[in-house]
């Protein structure tokens, strides 16, 4: 079983940034991929970046967050960041880390293992 807590979130004026980390724990893999998603309320949740690690790391986002998002790994650490910057009130929303052992994607179902969420209110 894998357990994703994240972290990070909060209240960040218009324009501000934030760093969001989402730390894995129990079965680990050699190769995998990691993803943020967000839902906005009353709003389905959509996919915001991708990481896909496999020794080096190759990265994938979403067009509404592209050139404002950053999505990283330490190596040989089970977390991945989400660094925001740039940030408009339609970023506020609950954020999601995702992972999945086999593959990757910019949808829900590639993904088999999820985190609990964190706030991000963008607000003036």
């Amino acid at each position: 079983q894998v357990h994703l807590v994240e972290s990070g979130g909060g209240l960040v004026q218009i324009g501000g940034s934030l760093r969001l980390s989402c730390a894995a724990s129990g079965r680990t893999f050699t190769n995998f991929a990691m993803a943020w998603f967000r839902q906005a309320p009353g709003k389905e949740r959509e996919f915001v970046a991708a990481l896909k690690w496999s020794g080096g790391a190759s990265t994938r986002y979403a067009d509404s967050v592209k050139g404002r998002v950053t999505i990283s790994k330490v190596y040989a650490k089970n977390t991945v960041y989400l660094q925001m910057s740039s940030l408009k009130p339609e970023d506020t929303a609950v954020y999601y880390c995702a992972l999945s052992p086999t593959g990757w994607g910019d949808f829900q179902k590639d993904y088999d293992y999820w985190g609990q969420g964190t706030q991000v209110t963008v607000s003036s």
